[in-house]
């Protein structure tokens, strides 16, 4: 009974560990997927938010800004628009103005006019896109001025662009560790049994009669360590819902499960393919290799 428990609780234990081992790994990438969705919510809010503003003349006709705002509306590349008239222009100035003395110098007139607020869809989000879309618009009957903030855009597009770099190699980099991590874990657990692997080969088992009990092994524990960071992450965004409910609908259940899905075969594929590289390394060892 002894000699029994001997064998099973090793086994057993470096069964657990590379489970353990493979869910911490997972559970990083996980996260890191996770970020990367938020990053993009954020990404794609700000882009959005990007756009131009129309100023109309002062002699427009409610028809025409009602006619120029359903054009403006029917564009393809438009988001939103937001109309704000005269008296709405000049009470937004008042707001920012902090000294009282400018309200008494306008003398009872209202120099602004009424103006069209315009935010543009992800995809024109660009200085480029945005001054291609305003171009026809400059010569339309009633348009005073277009105010593009052309440096405004560049500047967000480009932290944006080197902030999805930086996800990008940050990304790779965990994925070739987690590899590296993986890989060495089940090596650790396929080098408990070389002599076991030796003894079949003498015996004349085929490699692949070797390497399935072991590819088999490691694809199951792949997949449960995948079910297990799933389950973590899951829990994660429950409780993020109680502490700030932005985070978790950026993230959105959808592209959680896809990050889920993509866990779970990463998983299973690199233990997959580490058992199949441990346990090839053992066959073709000799017996002297074996100490």
């Amino acid at each position: 009974m002894r000699k029994t428990r001997k064998k099973i609780i090793p086994l057993k234990s470096t069964q657990i560990t590379a489970i353990i081992s493979v869910t911490l790994v997972l559970l990083i990438l996980g996260v890191v997927a996770m970020l990367g969705i938020v990053a993009r919510s954020v990404s794609r809010d700000i882009r959005q938010q990007l756009g131009f503003v129309v100023i109309m003349d002062d002699t427009t006709t409610p028809e025409s800004l009602q006619a120029f705002e359903k054009r403006l509306e029917a564009m393809p590349s438009v988001e939103n628009v937001t109309f704000s008239s005269a008296e709405e222009v000049l009470n937004r100035w008042r707001e920012m103005t902090t000294e009282e003395d400018e309200d008494d110098a306008l003398l009872g007139i209202n120099p602004f006019s009424p103006e069209f607020e315009v935010s543009v869809k992800e995809d024109y989000s660009s200085a480029e896109s945005i001054e291609r879309i305003t171009s026809p618009l400059e010569n339309v009957a009633g348009v005073a001025e277009i105010v593009v903030h052309s440096d405004i855009a560049r500047s967000v597009n480009e932290t944006i662009r080197s902030m999805t770099m930086l996800l990008l190699f940050v990304a790779g980099g965990l994925l070739i560790i987690s590899f590296i991590l993986i890989n060495n874990t089940i090596r650790l657990t396929v080098y408990s049994k070389r002599f076991l692997i030796h003894t079949m080969k003498l015996v004349g088992a085929t490699g692949g009669f070797i390497r399935r009990p072991f590819v088999a092994a490691n694809l199951i524990q792949g997949a449960i360590a995948a079910v297990i960071a799933c389950a973590i992450l899951t829990g994660s965004i429950f409780y993020l819902e109680t502490v700030d409910p932005e985070i978790p609908r950026s993230i959105g259940w959808e592209k959680a499960g896809i990050v889920f899905i993509g866990l779970i075969i990463i998983g299973t594929v690199i233990c997959m393919l580490a058992g199949i590289v441990s346990a090839n390394k053992y066959l073709r060892a000799d017996y002297d290799d074996m100490f």
